[in-house]
């Protein structure tokens, strides 16, 4: 009897605890079966309890699975934020190099390569490759030689003045390898998958667009060489934006004229070559 009546305090005590964790509605639905008897023997009562306990533990299970979800979605979205800024954060660099953001960043990138160029088209490239390459340590000894007289002269301590740079770590970590790497990857495959259609002829109008174009370019090719093509091709890209943000209305204006001239061109060609297999049917 004893025990009977500590477990019905038990139950009465989860039947408590239902009421105030559970949704009025759903303390309702289980008390809903026994609400119109007046009296409840032990049976009733210990049933009664029986419920409350399995609406308890399954309002914490989905309390806890909500929880989980909340989790997985709060952690994902700073990983798919990073990884959009990672992407977006080289293209957001080259860009502000073109249109000239930070002039000083841009003059000397600009600089560099432009003299770059100019000497590889005076030179061979073993000679500027060499002459490069001495410049530089010719600078570094005599900075260390610099450093290491005005050390001894002042009695201080002899500290290496590229310490520094000697400290920090310029491997190139692996994931990064893996992520270009599969990014050529990726380039190289389409490239040669294009190459394919095109030389193949998959499709006849886009073969006569890279033929016109490969014949163009032996025109090209007998007045300018390749380093003067890279030359020109490096002052339009620092040149172009800028000129573009400018004159964009204008330019877009002329743009429009010369795209639709040469879609009607386009178009007539198109016409002919259908004609003529028509024909040849």
């Amino acid at each position: 009897m004893d025990d009977q009546i500590s477990s019905t305090t038990e139950d009465q005590k989860y039947l408590q605890q239902a009421g105030e964790e559970l949704a009025p509605d759903e303390f309702i639905e289980e008390v809903s079966d026994f609400s119109d008897c007046k009296n409840f023997d032990m049976d009733d009562i210990l049933d009664l309890a029986g419920g409350a306990k399995d609406a308890i533990e399954r309002h914490r299970s989905e309390d806890q699975i909500m929880d989980i979800k909340n989790v997985k979605i709060t952690n994902s979205r700073p990983e798919k934020e990073e990884a959009h800024a990672e992407a977006k954060a080289p293209s957001s660099q080259l860009w502000d190099l073109l249109y000239w953001r930070d002039v000083q960043k841009t003059a000397c990138v600009f600089g560099a390569t432009l003299s770059l160029l100019i000497s590889l088209s005076l030179l061979s490239i073993i000679s500027v490759c060499s002459y490069i390459a001495l410049a530089l340590l010719s600078v570094t000894i005599c900075f260390r030689i610099y450093r290491g007289i005005t050390d001894a002269l002042q009695k201080t301590e002899n500290t290496h003045p590229f310490k520094l740079y000697l400290d920090q770590d310029v491997t190139l970590p692996a994931d990064v390898i893996y992520k270009h790497s599969d990014m050529l990857l990726k380039q190289t495959n389409a490239t040669i998958n294009e190459l394919k259609r095109l030389f193949l002829v998959e499709d006849l109008t886009d073969s006569l667009k890279l033929a016109v174009l490969l014949w163009v370019l032996t025109y090209v090719g007998s007045v300018f060489n390749g380093l003067t093509l890279l030359i020109i091709g490096e002052v339009a890209a620092f040149t172009c934006p800028v000129l573009y943000e400018k004159h964009k209305t204008q330019i877009d204006h002329y743009y429009g004229l010369v795209n639709s001239h040469l879609q009607d061109v386009v178009k007539k060609i198109q016409a002919k070559i259908h004609g003529v297999k028509n024909k040849a049917e």
